[in-house]
C-alpha cells in the first residue's frame, strides 16, 4: 500500500471523527455567518447560548442538520487532500534530493515548496468537493419554523389539523439538491468556489506552520518521535493562525452558498463574490466579515487538533498492521 493511499485513508478517518465531535459548533457558526436579520444581530449571543436556543426552538436534531452529507464531504475532502498532498510532497522531496545531488541544497523540502504542495492539494480538493459543501451549508443554515399557533385557546384537534396542512416537507439532502438545481442549475453546486479557491491559503498556511514547527521539534531532539499531545498542540496552533487570516473569505463563501434572500431586499441577495463583498462592506461594515469568528476558532482549532492526532495515530496503526502482516511466515501448500 502506497504512502499516499495510507495518508488519504488516515486523513479521511481523522476528519470523520473530528466532524462528529465538533458538528454542533459548525452548525452554529454557519448560522452566525449567514445571519441577515437585524433584530437577531442586535443581540450578541455566545456559541453556547445559540446552541441552547436552537435546541429549545427547533430540537436537538437541528444541531446536526446536514450531518450525513457533511460526513461524506469530510471523508472525501480529507481523503482527497491528504492523498494528493502526499503525491505532491513526494515529488517535492524527489526534486529536493536531485538538488542535493547537484550540490544546490541540503535535500530538505523548503517552506515555499511546502506551501505550494498544500496549495495544489487544496485546489484539487475544492474543485472536486464544492458541491457537497453547498448542500451542507444550506442544511446547516436552514431554520425550522415553529409549528405552534400563537393562540393557545384553539382546540388541540384544530391545531393538529392545521399543522398537518401547512407543515413543510423534511429539509433533507435530496430536497436541498433539487432546490439548488432549480435555482441555478449545475452551476449552483459550485457557488462560492472562487472564495473557496482563495481560501486554499488556509490549509496551506496551516500545513506550512505545522510542518515548520514539527521539523523544529524533530531537529532539536534529533529524532522523528513526537507524542500525540505534541501533535495535538501543533495542529491547534497551526489552525489558529490560518483561521484568523482567512476568516472573511469563509463568511463570503457561506453567504453565497446559503439560500438567497427572496423577499425583495436586494441588500442580502448576492450575484457573485464581488457583489457579496461590496454589499457586505456597504451595509454591514467590516464587522460583517468577522461574524461568529470566536465560534469558528474554537471549532476549527479543536477539529484540526483531532484530525492531526488521529491521522498520525491511524498512519502508525496501518504501518504496524502492514508490517505485522508482512512478517507472517508464508505457509507452503503440500502437493
Amino acid at each position: 500500500m502506497s504512502d499516499a493511499l495510507i495518508n488519504g485513508l488516515a486523513g479521511a478517518g481523522g476528519g470523520i471523527i473530528a466532524q462528529l465531535i465538533t458538528y454542533p459548533l459548525s452548525t452554529v457558526n454557519t448560522r452566525q455567518q449567514t445571519e441577515r436579520d437585524p433584530k437577531r444581530e442586535k443581540r450578541s449571543q455566545s456559541a453556547l447560548e445559540r446552541m441552547c436556543q436552537v435546541v429549545k426552538e427547533e430540537g436537538w436534531e437541528r444541531l446536526y442538520g446536514g450531518l450525513m452529507p457533511s460526513l461524506v464531504g469530510t471523508a472525501a475532502s480529507q481523503g482527497v487532500y491528504y492523498y494528493f498532498y502526499q503525491i505532491f510532497r513526494n515529488m517535492a522531496e524527489a526534486a529536493a534530493l536531485e538538488k542535493k545531488k547537484m550540490g544546490v541544497s541540503d535535500g530538505s523540502v523548503g517552506m515555499l515548496s511546502s506551501l505550494l504542495t498544500a496549495a495544489l492539494s487544496g485546489c484539487v480538493n475544492v474543485l472536486l468537493t464544492n458541491p457537497i459543501w453547498v448542500v451542507v451549508t444550506r442544511m446547516q443554515a436552514h431554520r425550522k419554523e415553529s409549528n405552534h399557533a400563537p393562540d393557545q385557546g384553539l382546540l388541540v384537534a384544530t391545531e393538529q389539523a392545521t399543522i398537518s396542512a401547512v407543515e413543510p416537507l423534511p429539509y433533507g439532502t435530496s430536497r436541498v439538491i433539487q432546490e439548488i438545481f432549480d435555482e441555478a442549475g449545475i452551476r449552483g453546486f459550485w457557488k462560492g468556489v472562487l472564495p473557496s479557491l482563495i481560501m486554499v491559503s488556509n490549509p496551506s498556511i496551516q500545513f506550512m506552520l505545522y510542518e515548520a514547527m514539527l521539523s523544529k521539534i524533530r531537529k532539536r531532539r534529533n529524532s522523528n518521535r513526537v507524542t500525540a499531545l505534541e501533535i495535538f498542540l501543533l495542529g491547534a496552533l497551526a489552525k489558529l493562525g490560518a483561521t484568523v487570516v482567512t476568516y472573511p473569505l469563509l463568511v463570503v463563501k457561506a453567504r453565497l452558498q446559503a439560500r438567497q434572500d427572496k423577499t425583495g431586499d436586494r441588500r442580502h441577495h448576492y450575484k457573485g463574490t464581488r457583489d457579496a463583498v461590496i454589499k457586505m462592506i456597504r451595509y454591514e461594515g467590516l464587522n460583517g466579515f468577522y461574524k461568529g469568528m470566536g465560534t469558528k476558532i474554537v471549532q476549527s482549532v479543536l477539529a484540526a487538533a483531532v484530525i492531526f492526532t488521529m491521522k498520525e495515530e491511524l498512519v502508525r496503526g496501518i504501518h504496524f498492521l502492514l508490517a505485522k502482516d508482512a512478517a507472517k511466515p508464508v505457509k507452503l501448500k503440500r502437493v
